[in-house]
């Protein structure tokens, strides 16, 4: 195994090297535009990392890894027209650019393309993928939904959100571990183990993006820090801090959730200092180690090398330190 900035000059060579030349273009080139934005490209990455930690080559899992991102970009076209968003990566979205029926077809034709990958593999190893790729694009759907939902609703639950994130966010990071151990054909145990080990860390992962939202360093979280709370979102920041606190301070939180001011600086210090007050940002951080810890504990059951088992740790705690 290597490190994870081996894996992350692999994907972005291939991706600059990835040339869609089809008719018509404006169906192809936002496909082109969207990739070549980059990002952290996490999820391939652990495709690519996961493959090697079954003993295979991570070259092998390339194409799994490329439906991998081609299907996270897909949900981001996509997404970005049901938020109007303005930005990408610092840089125009697909529908602001183009329009918003190109956006809806070429994020379509993005989710045929990673399928499309699949099939570089035998029909053992492309059916295990497919089937795996089907119930994770679904669940991300029904994540999605959920999120879109509880915007409307006042009585959304811990153990909803909780279900929520792990859809939207947290099967696509197990998934793709997972499609990195299938490539390698390891024991289904070893496969639905690592699933396990991006499950629990994907969790962990979103809990933490929510937490450095509301307390992330302005100069090196990439976002706008209080941007959850502008936008009125129910984190479980919001959530724990509406279960600790007490009437007069529930209701001073659910008020200011409910207003849109033109400065939002008072409203996000406000917010802050409800959620250290209640115990609520201490909690999160609570849940973000639980989260991790049960990765971990995925580990010990795995057959692979105690080295191995320290790398993927390694890489775990790494994630969780990170300030973006």
């Amino acid at each position: 195994m290597h490190p994870v900035s081996y894996y992350q000059t692999l994907i972005a060579e291939y991706f600059s090297k990835l040339s869609i030349e089809k008719e018509p273009r404006n169906l192809y080139d936002p496909i082109v535009y969207i990739l070549s934005l980059g990002g952290k490209r996490m999820r391939p990455v652990l495709t690519l990392m996961a493959a090697e930690i079954f003993d295979t080559d991570a070259n092998q899992a390339m194409a799994a890894a490329t439906a991998v991102e081609l299907f996270h970009n897909f949900s981001l076209i996509h997404d970005d027209i049901m938020d109007d968003a303005p930005l990408r990566r610092g840089n125009e979205t697909v529908h602001e650019k183009w329009d918003i029926n190109t956006g809806i077809l070429s994020g379509d034709a993005m989710l045929i393309l990673a399928y499309q990958y699949f099939e570089q593999y035998e029909p053992r190893i492309f059916s295990a993928l497919a089937r795996l790729f089907s119930k994770t694009a679904l669940e991300v759907c029904e994540g999605q939904q959920w999120d879109v939902d509880f915007e409307q609703r006042d009585d959304v639950t811990i153990p909803e959100y909780l279900k929520m994130i792990e859809y939207k966010t947290a099967v696509l990071v197990g998934a793709a571990m997972k499609m990195g151990a299938i490539v390698a054909e390891t024991t289904v145990e070893n496969a639905d183990l690592i699933y396990d080990f991006g499950l629990n860390l994907g969790i962990a992962f979103q809990l933490q993006d929510d937490y450095l939202d509301a307390f992330g360093n302005p100069l090196t979280f990439g976002k706008q820090v209080g941007g959850d709370i502008i936008e009125n979102k129910k984190t479980y920041l919001y959530l724990k801090a509406l279960e600790f606190a007490n009437a007069g301070t529930k209701a001073e939180l659910q008020h200011l959730f409910s207003i849109q001011p033109v400065d939002n600086s008072d409203k996000i210090a406000s917010v802050k200092t409800i959620f250290i007050e209640t115990g609520a940002a201490k909690v999160t951080q609570e849940a973000i180690a639980m989260y991790t810890l049960k990765a971990f504990e995925t580990l010990e059951k795995m057959n692979i090398s105690e080295a191995k088992k320290q790398e993927l740790k390694d890489f775990g705690e790494n994630l969780m330190k990170r300030q973006v």
